[in-house]
Formats: structure tokens, sequence, C-alpha cells
């Protein structure tokens, strides 16, 4: 089975028997494991794309929320599953207000533990597929010239030739040569399939 398929597990916490408990239990399941004593050791030498990151709450010098803070600034998106000792509504919600997947209690079952990285794998597959996605379409989009991605914006809004002419101060008929050239361009034949690519690809460009 290769990597994308058995995408690695990552687990954080100070705890060095229950890191080992840990990786045992996923690699029991059939899960790829590994463990870091440290928020600053998985910085300095984690694998970044793992599946799946499983952080312990509360750690000496850098916590797993600061880690997940960071991780996110350096625009780096892990699905993230929080585990604590402490009953804490309030990390609670800021884990998931900066994207965690799941916040499970210590002590807790390890049926309880194995769903949420399934869940949180699944996620971030879905999550590399969109983004893949993204590109592809982002870099057809990029084929368009500035004043081809004013006409497609207009267009995409249901506006007319006539009326987008008279927003851009162009003819009728250089609006329809650039929507040629733009179906061309972009390998789609309608206002609809241009709509849902802006969507898809550039949400700050939709209608």
């Amino acid at each position: 089975m290769d990597d994308d398929q058995n995408p690695l597990i990552v687990v954080v916490d100070d705890d060095a028997s229950l890191r080992h408990a840990l990786v045992f239990l996923l690699e029991s399941a059939g899960w790829r494991a590994v463990s870091y004593a440290s928020a600053e050791e998985f910085l300095a030498e984690g694998d970044k794309q793992a599946g799946c990151l499983i952080l312990d709450v509360r750690m000496p010098r850098m916590s797993g929320l600061e880690l997940q803070r960071t991780l996110n600034e350096r625009k780096i998106h892990l699905p993230v599953i929080f585990l604590t000792g402490h009953a804490d509504v309030t990390i609670a919600v800021q884990a998931m207000k900066f994207g965690a997947c799941d916040f499970i209690e210590k002590p807790f079952k390890d049926q309880t533990l194995l769903d949420a990285v399934s869940q949180a794998v699944r996620r971030s597959r879905l999550m590399r597929e969109e983004n893949a996605t993204k590109l592809v379409l982002s870099d057809r989009l990029n084929k368009l010239s500035q004043r081809e991605m004013e006409v497609a914006r207009l267009i995409s809004k249901g506006l007319a030739y006539k009326v987008v002419g008279l927003q851009l101060d162009i003819s009728e008929r250089t609006v329809q040569v650039h929507c040629q050239n733009i179906r061309a361009k972009l390998g789609i034949n309608s206002a609809a399939e241009l709509v849902q690519m802006l969507i898809t690809a550039a949400p700050q460009n939709a209608p």
C-alpha cells in the first residue's frame, strides 16, 4: 500500500508512555505512525504532509494549541485531533475555531480515537483533492488577460453582452470576441461552467 493510501499519523505528546501506546495502537490498526516528544521537535523534524496530527493540548513550552496556530500561520493545514486530560470547554472552542477535527478527553476508548483518525484522514484526502482541483483551474484562469477576466466576472453575473460592453466601455462585438477567447482558453461552453470555475478556483472572482 502506498503512502497516499496509508498516510502517516503523527503523535505529539510529552508523555512517553502514552506516545508509545498510541503508536502501537495505530500501527496495530494498520496505520503508519510516528511520534514526537514536543511541538518544537515536530516543527523541526516532522512530516508536514502527514495525514493526521494527534496533539496533546497541554505540553511544556509550546502547547498543542500553540502548535496548531503556528502551523496555520505557516499555511500548513493538517487535520488535528486534540487530546486532553482536562475538561476545558474554552480550549475546545479555540481548537475547533482554528480548524481542529476532534477533541478527545483522556482517558478514551481505543475505538474512539481510531474512528476520529479515520475521519481526519478522509478530511485530509478531500482537502488535498480540492487543492489539486483549485490549482488546475487557477492555472487555466491565469491564461486570461486582465480584460478577459473583467469580462468573465461580468458574464458570470448573468449580464448581457451589451450591458458588459457599456460597463467596460467597449463594443458589444468586442465583448463577443473576448467571450470566444475565454471559452477557448478555459475549455468551457457555457456561462454556467464559467461560474462554477470561478467559485471553485477563485472565490474572490466569483459572482
